[in-house]
């Protein structure tokens, strides 16, 4: 063996790190499942459009983004 050392379990309060760490994960409130859900849902769409908007040329022109080099946007 590497190593020169004995471990001891010890329940209860005594062990309090080592038995939190062992317990089963608790479940989210429904609540925050929902909301995380939605965010993740919608906001990669939300992104997608604002970047279609952003790109059309009328809107482009509105900004003045100055010497943006606009053949680089995808």
């Amino acid at each position: 063996s590497d190593y020169d050392c004995d471990i001891h379990y010890h329940p209860g309060k005594a062990n309090v790190v080592d038995d939190a760490l062992s317990k089963k994960e608790r479940e989210l409130p429904l609540r925050i499942r929902a909301l995380v859900m939605t965010i993740g849902l919608d906001l990669p769409r939300q992104i997608l459009n604002a970047q279609n908007e952003a790109r059309k040329p009328e809107n482009i022109k509105k900004e003045d983004v100055g010497d943006c080099d606009h053949a680089r946007v995808p």
